[in-house]
């Protein structure tokens, strides 16, 4: 049996008391977090000529600061081991090449704290959730967890509008036994419908951030002509933040929906091993990308195929699959403005379809050949 890990997030509805409590402790664990990254950072100022003496070198601890800073010891004290762990890890993904330096986090980062299950200290019951230093608090639990699944720690989290959410991470073993690949989809990146697949179906994406576009724009410009700070400027800040997380939550449930349904269908999906930053910027099309969330779903994708012991196949992304025939192999050049691909041993065909045709061939070939 393999032990395996899944998320469950729900909405909070904490009383006033215990909102204050969770927002001093994010800005708490933002304060740790940044001491202990300033820290870090004048540290290898100072020695990093001499690597012997920086790797002998001590990092400082949340316990250092609760010494200097009282307050801090009426906190949860798993949420500042936490931010130790996260500043750990940061900086472990920027020495393998994985990130970008740490950056100090500000306000406007995502406000957020993890805590750990510790001798019973989180517990679900009835409609509430025990959590340290809160007690019970209210918890909309729109499904269960089943009794089998352990609870391992809980981070919990506020939008811009000032929505509580939690999210329940639980470890299980289950064994998952790999699907004989049998029915197999190639899918081709498109910037306005998601993807088009090797079957000529097309995800058409409803574009929610396009279709908001105007009136966003029109409420941001109302923002931007009021005072910052003041009521009318926070209640106009609530109006955009409402649009915004509306076309954030509306593309997430599409995405879900989305990627569920090919997971469910086939026993294996092949994409191409796209950057999607890079093509927002070199491309110019910033707003397109980022509006169809492709990097999420192909996340959701990956984890539903995997629950069920089915497999998500990424091609290199060199791979010439617009500029190939899927009908003979022959290649040429396909400017963006063509759409039909036209060979010249008599295939005529849309130029997606066409590549996500040869996208689904070569993700074959590399399972054959592993």
């Amino acid at each position: 049996m393999v032990k395996r890990n899944k998320a469950y997030k729900f909405r909070l509805y904490p009383t006033d008391e215990q909102a204050s409590i969770i927002r001093k402790t994010f800005g708490c664990v933002r304060f740790v977090y940044n001491n202990m990254l300033a820290e870090r950072q004048a540290t290898y100022e100072l020695l990093k000529d001499d690597k012997e003496a920086l790797k002998k070198v001590k990092h400082p601890t949340p316990a250092k600061y609760k010494s200097e800073f009282e307050w801090l010891k009426e906190l949860d004290s798993l949420s500042l081991a936490n931010a130790q762990l996260n500043l750990d890890k940061a900086y472990k993904a920027f020495f393998k090449g994985n990130a970008k330096f740490p950056k100090f986090k500000s306000k406007r980062h995502k406000q957020s704290y993890t805590t750990n299950v510790v001798n019973g200290n989180i517990q679900l019951l009835d409609g509430h959730i025990k959590l340290p230093k809160l007690k019970m608090v209210k918890i909309k639990q729109h499904r269960m967890i089943p009794s089998e699944y352990v609870v391992k720690s809980c981070t919990l989290s506020m939008t811009a509008l000032g929505k509580y959410y939690i999210s329940i991470l639980t470890e299980y073993e289950k064994e998952i036994e790999s699907k004989k690949i049998e029915n197999v989809v190639g899918l081709d990146f498109a910037m306005n419908g998601l993807f088009v697949d090797s079957e000529g179906k097309k995800a058409n994406y409803p574009r929610f951030y396009r279709q908001m576009l105007n009136k966003l724009a029109q409420e941001q410009r109302k923002l931007s002509r009021k005072a910052k700070g003041s009521a009318n400027w926070n209640k106009q800040r609530i109006r955009v933040a409402n649009i915004q997380e509306k076309v954030a939550n509306q593309r997430k449930n599409f995405l879900h929906h989305k990627s569920k349904e090919l997971a469910t269908i086939y026993d294996a999906v092949i994409i191409e091993d796209l950057d999607m930053k890079a093509m927002s910027q070199v491309l110019k099309f910033g707003k397109s990308v980022a509006d169809n969330g492709w990097g999420m779903f192909t996340s959701f994708l990956a984890y539903k195929l995997k629950e069920q012991g089915k497999q998500l196949i990424k091609i290199d992304k060199w791979f010439p699959s617009t500029k190939t025939c899927s009908c003979c192999g022959n290649t040429q050049p396909m400017p963006i403005t063509l759409r039909t691909y036209a060979c010249s041993c008599g295939l005529t065909i849309d130029r997606d379809v066409n590549a996500a045709r040869n996208i689904k061939n070569e993700g074959i070939r590399l399972v054959a050949i592993a």
